[in-house]
């Protein structure tokens, strides 16, 4: 299998990975911008680093066919569709609620990615993923819609919809090309989907903002991003998604000291769940 050839050290590269990309939740929160706006500005300066980075290492950066170019330019739409959805669950609510329920898709990646990539059904990654769901239905106040912290919820779900997807396209992808090379197409992607919003919003308090939106298209999209998918090399989809679901976790924590945003005590729980199902699956891949 995939995780067999997985060791401590790619355990702590997509820890990493984990950990840098959970600043996005802090981040969306803190920029004072759309979340359009926000996404087309990191993934723009991501799409430059990730550019300069590959002709430094001289990385291939051609498909070796269009079917791999397709499937990797068709993640980019997700990717776009991902990150929207993402963010305005964070704007409509809290760090923890947004980066929490964000964290379905390991339950959805568990029933996908089977079907997709053809592969077996592990019973125990059904039981995590039953035990990361457990953790978000402590989110939810009340299923009504005229409840924002609801629509907050159900923008991350589906968020995770689509993350999984693509995280199953890139999967695939993983074996053949340099993650840093994926990633900048996809951002050149969401780049080119995006660039009409700068015709309708005011770009006026871009500067003001200019230091977070840095951080967020440097660190937390080219490094994050760039570890997290070449770590598909070495765990499966569903693997890397159980193990990603701590993200949440080291949010909330960032989201409490740099944000003073304190989690209730249903969210506390529903992060409890989630955690236990992480390392849990970190514990399995380690023994492996």
């Amino acid at each position: 299998m995939v995780e067999e050839r997985a060791d401590l050290k790619h355990i702590l590269q997509l820890n990493l990975a984990v950990i840098i990309i959970s600043t996005s939740g802090t981040l969306g929160r803190y920029i004072e911008l759309s979340p359009f706006l926000i996404i087309f500005l990191r993934s723009f300066i991501a799409i430059f680093a990730l550019f300069i980075f590959c002709k430094f290492k001289k990385f291939k950066i051609s498909f070796s066919n269009r079917k791999d170019l397709y499937t990797v330019l068709f993640a980019g739409v997700l990717m776009c569709i991902h990150w929207l959805t993402y963010f305005q669950s964070l704007k409509l609510s809290s760090v923890a609620i947004g980066m929490l329920s964000i964290y379905t898709y390991p339950v959805i990646t568990t029933f996908l990615e089977p079907l997709i990539r053809k592969t077996s059904f592990s019973k125990i990654h059904l039981l995590l993923g039953i035990l990361v769901l457990l953790g978000v239905y402590f989110l939810v106040p009340e299923f009504s819609l005229d409840n924002q912290q609801t629509i907050a919820v159900c923008f991350g779900v589906g968020s995770a919809f689509f993350y999984s997807i693509r995280n199953i396209l890139m999967k695939q992808e993983s074996a053949k090309y340099n993650g840093s090379v994926l990633m900048m197409y996809q951002m050149l992607v969401v780049s080119i989907l995006l660039f009409p919003v700068l015709f309708f919003f005011d770009l006026s308090v871009i500067p003001s903002q200019i230091a977070p939106i840095l951080v967020l298209g440097l660190f937390t999209t080219s490094v994050g991003h760039t570890l997290m998918v070449s770590s598909f090399k070495y765990f499966s989809a569903t693997t890397a998604s159980i193990i990603s679901s701590a993200q949440p976790i080291y949010g909330i924590l960032l989201g409490y000291f740099l944000l003073n945003e304190i989690p209730a005590t249903n969210t506390i729980i529903g992060g409890c769940l989630i955690a236990t199902a992480v390392f849990t699956e970190i514990f399995r891949s380690f023994r492996k």
